[in-house]
């Protein structure tokens, strides 16, 4: 698309759909010229290789193309609907440790008659309770950084989470993509009897409502806020947001990164929408509690969607990240921030991590984050101190200089030209090309 790109127009009301449900509506922008041409294309994947959806708005599809379509749609539904697993689960659980078998191709708890079927697979035997707690560890990643892009928590973070959301005093968590912290909640409420909170998650990898029940799980694309079980899976989140009048309920959504920052947004406000609906008093003004857990990179896309939200200073880690993982310094920190709505001074980080807070931000920040004078503001966005340029008006990163052709701080080492000020797609500065919010 050269200086041009993607805009996103969103869901529209007559969208056709592929496997992964109704698809965006797109458009083709280049600069200075008029709109390109409308099209479809697949919500969760940005990649063709996984989801070669593709329609012209204004394109008439044949009938045999048309039942080619719901033929493939039907085809790529999982072998076995949500009730089956629920099912089969009950019976696999009846079964001695000796018949408990996972099929590690087919990502599938197998029953006895279903062995002589996957003899050739390579499965896992000796199932425990113990595993079947913890399907994350027992699944494989998925791994596909555009459309799944599975890194979960590392405990640390996990744990973290879990022990600010008591901390906070909320009951409920609508976990949105975030199966580490749904499995961990869901261990702790069936071994502690004192232990009250619940949690509900709404993931895009149904291999998950093997081990949750219908109340537990409910497949979901946060990308086009699809409910793949229909109105009956709607019910459940609706009715889950509803418990004790909406209160004391938090949604925690840890999406792929490289996902589009306008489609999670429209989702995660018709969530909020849902969870208003629950008409109480006061509630029209309020936003539902949010974690969402995202590069801080995107921050000021964050911002425009949702004008009340703050970022922190903890660093999320991940597990199974090559790069996002805890005690790395300098550039390979993790730069995984939480955004919230919840006031700021109510989050308390960590002090042994090295956060400290702020008397004046009012917020606690990491220990290199120093408060500047002249912005009034603990200015470091990824943990390192910054720097103060009277020039720009800023605080910059400590390896960026003033120049003085290009008008602004920068790396020392780049060319002078306007474009290398932003991104290549969109021309916002903040990014790089690879994660450009409009690219698709």
């Amino acid at each position: 698309a050269g200086t041009g790109g993607l805009a996103l127009l969103g869901l529209a009301p007559s969208a056709p759909s592929c496997p992964h449900g109704p698809a965006l509506l797109f458009v083709k922008t280049s600069q200075g010229k008029e709109e390109g041409r409308r099209f479809y294309a697949c919500s969760a994947c940005r990649d063709r290789k996984d989801c070669n959806f593709f329609q012209w708005e204004d394109e008439k599809v044949s009938e045999t193309r048309l039942a080619a379509r719901e033929e493939y749609n039907r085809n790529h539904r999982p072998p076995f609907t949500h009730r089956q697993n629920v099912e089969r689960y009950k019976n696999f659980v009846l079964l001695p440790l000796s018949k408990r078998r996972f099929c590690q191709e087919c990502q599938q708890l197998l029953l006895p008659a279903e062995w002589e079927k996957h003899s050739d697979h390579q499965f896992l035997c000796d199932i425990s309770t113990a595993q079947l707690k913890s399907p994350s560890q027992l699944l494989y990643p998925l791994e596909n950084k555009k459309m799944n892009a599975q890194y979960l928590f590392a405990g640390r973070s996990c744990r973290f989470l879990l022990d600010l959301i008591i901390d906070l005093g909320f009951r409920r968590v609508l976990s949105v993509g975030t199966p580490r912290l749904h499995e961990m909640i869901q261990s702790k409420a069936s071994q502690e009897e004192d232990f009250k909170v619940r949690s509900l998650l709404l993931d895009i990898d149904f291999r998950y409502s093997q081990f949750y029940t219908e109340d537990e799980f409910c497949h979901y694309n946060m990308f086009n806020h699809y409910f793949f079980g229909g109105e009956a899976a709607l019910e459940t989140c609706r009715k889950f947001l509803y418990q004790d009048n909406g209160e004391r309920v938090i949604m925690v959504t840890d999406p792929p990164f490289g996902g589009l920052v306008e489609a999670l947004a429209s989702s995660f406000k018709k969530l909020i929408a849902m969870w208003k609906e629950t008409e109480k008093e006061g509630h029209n003004s309020r936003e539902m509690p949010m974690f969402w857990i995202f590069p801080y990179f995107f921050e000021s896309r964050i911002l425009e969607f949702f004008p009340s939200f703050a970022m922190m200073d903890y660093q999320v880690d991940y597990d199974n990240h090559a790069l996002y993982k805890h005690g790395k310094t300098g550039r390979r920190q993790s730069p995984v921030r939480i955004f919230t709505n919840l006031t700021p001074s109510m989050i308390v980080l960590p002090v042994e991590e090295g956060y400290r807070f702020c008397t004046i931000c009012q917020r606690y920040v990491s220990s290199g984050n120093q408060h500047c004078e002249i912005c009034n503001s603990c200015t470091s966005k990824d943990g390192r101190q910054w720097k103060h340029c009277i020039l720009c008006n800023k605080c910059v990163k400590p390896s960026w200089f003033h120049c003085s052709n290009c008008n602004c701080c920068t790396l020392p080492n780049h060319t002078c030209e306007k474009t290398n000020a932003g991104c290549f797609v969109c021309g916002k500065a903040g990014h790089k090309r690879n994660t450009c919010p409009s690219l698709s």
